[in-house]
């Protein structure tokens, strides 16, 4: 009599090429984003393996990874993610031994397109899609563009609550417009922006791309820097809200 085998319990972390994603979704896998928060995991459980002064999503990868215990990790190391998820690897697999962790590096180049970043929808409702878009190996469906009056610049918030503030006219560029188009290490896309719509640059606090987030709005006739932790506090979302408003944008 054969028996069917287990369904393997499989985190990601940043965008693995096309080619493991055609892989893992499959009736066979359970696919855990592990960037994003799962449930009522507690951060604090990281900060035994990373500093507290580290990524807030990379500490998340870590705190959700303990909860979950995934089989199979496959973590981008490439260019597409960052430097830090390089050493977060080499974490994982000396604190889940019955792990196997799998670095991958996405050098994927076709154009997936971006639909949803330009279409008109509420930047939470927009960004969830995006991120959500990680575990699907189609382009997104056609959606009508719709005429911008802001910009979010950037990687998804670990806070998603200070999308509420934008209107859903808002366009998204950085490096989760690469999410979408499936095409992380994608350096043209990332520094595009729209200098015609007033434009907050974000970047996780401890990111690398802090940098490119702050040069950017440093050129950007409109453009607003910010960086946030774990959580927003009441001045990162103040800031928001009295630049789109001194800005003429209504959310």
């Amino acid at each position: 009599m054969m028996t069917s085998s287990p369904i393997q319990r499989a985190g990601i972390v940043g965008i693995p090429p096309l080619s493991v994603m055609e892989l893992i979704t499959t009736p066979d896998y359970e696919i855990f984003d592990l960037d994003e928060p799962q449930g009522r995991v507690d951060l604090e459980t990281a900060s035994p393996f990373l500093p507290r002064v580290y990524c807030g999503i990379l500490r998340t990868v870590i705190a959700n990874s303990l909860a979950i215990q995934p089989d199979i990790i496959y973590i981008d190391t490439g260019a597409g993610k960052c430097d830090c998820a390089v050493h977060t690897a080499t974490v994982l697999e000396d604190m889940l031994p019955a792990t196997r962790i799998i670095r991958t590096r996405n050098n994927d180049s076709v154009d997936f397109g971006t639909p949803l970043c330009k279409t008109q929808m509420s930047l939470m409702e927009k960004m969830s899609a995006v991120t959500a878009s990680v575990q699907k190996t189609a382009p997104y469906p056609e959606l009508p563009t719709c005429a911008p009056t802001a910009g979010f610049w950037g990687v998804p918030p670990r806070d998603f609550s200070i999308l509420n503030f934008f209107p859903d006219t808002t366009h998204i560029y950085g490096w989760a417009r690469c999410m979408e188009n499936k095409t992380p290490d994608n350096m043209d896309l990332e520094l595009h922006y729209n200098p015609d719509i007033p434009t907050v640059f974000f970047a996780q606090s401890f990111c690398a791309k802090t940098a490119l987030a702050r040069h950017l709005a440093s050129k950007h006739p409109r453009g607003l820097y910010l960086d946030c932790d774990v959580t927003a506090g009441n001045s990162a979302k103040a800031k928001i809200q009295a630049f789109l408003e001194l800005s003429g944008i209504d959310a």
